[in-house]
């Protein structure tokens, strides 16, 4: 019953996370946070990340949060991992996903998600309090990035709003990825850490390209 009872928990705050992320799709300043971004924080009644504090979402659906004080350490791992990043834009994104992949091991201790696997969902429900699913993933990633824009790590890109792609009735899952658009080109890339299990690095590829992926 009570895998039942989370299950269809899950469910109504997939759709309801979707809507939000749908509504809520704008670019976000290159410095500082905008509006829309504030209310998709908001609307999950989530704190905005700042360089001290970060909320991490997991359990599916955002069901748990977890508070990660920042250290003046952390910072400095994150400017050093950055740095390597410098030279174009390809090479910041490699970066991106390294301050990703370090972010990961370092809130899992605390949040107890050490052990938690590559795409999560349903099949995990017994052991969703250390798993993450996509909507946890796509605001913790996006928190992250929120954070190395406001310490003015990101040099050749800005953070966007949430994506999200399949809506049952086109044959696929709902998911969601956090987004970069690179300043030069515009172009948006996806930067999806629910592909990957604990400590490994996300997948860093064109926004259209994985919006016409599906299937999961």
């Amino acid at each position: 019953m009570a895998s039942l009872e989370l299950g269809l928990h899950l469910f109504v705050l997939r759709l309801f996370c979707l809507a939000v992320f749908l509504g809520c799709c704008s670019a976000a300043d290159a410095r500082g946070v905008d509006a829309e971004t504030a209310a998709a924080y908001e609307d999950m009644s989530l704190v905005l990340p700042s360089p001290s504090l970060v909320i991490v979402c997991h359990g599916f659906g955002c069901r748990l949060r977890t508070e990660i004080g920042l250290t003046a350490a952390d910072r400095a791992r994150l400017a050093q991992i950055l740095k390597a990043g410098k030279a174009s834009a390809t090479a910041e994104r490699q970066a991106i996903a390294s301050a990703v992949q370090w972010f990961d091991r370092r809130v899992g201790p605390e949040t107890g998600t050490v052990h938690h696997i590559a795409r999560a969902g349903h099949d995990q429900l017994r052991e969703a309090d250390s798993q993450f699913d996509c909507i946890d993933s796509s605001r913790n990633t996006t928190s992250l990035l929120l954070v190395l824009d406001e310490l003015d790590l990101l040099k050749y890109h800005r953070v966007e709003q949430v994506v999200a792609r399949g809506a049952f009735i086109d044959g696929r899952w709902p998911h969601a990825t956090a987004v970069v658009v690179e300043l030069g080109s515009q172009k948006e890339w996806a930067v999806d850490s629910w592909t990957h299990a604990y400590g490994e690095k996300p997948d860093i590829k064109p926004l259209s390209q994985w919006l016409g992926e599906g299937g999961l």
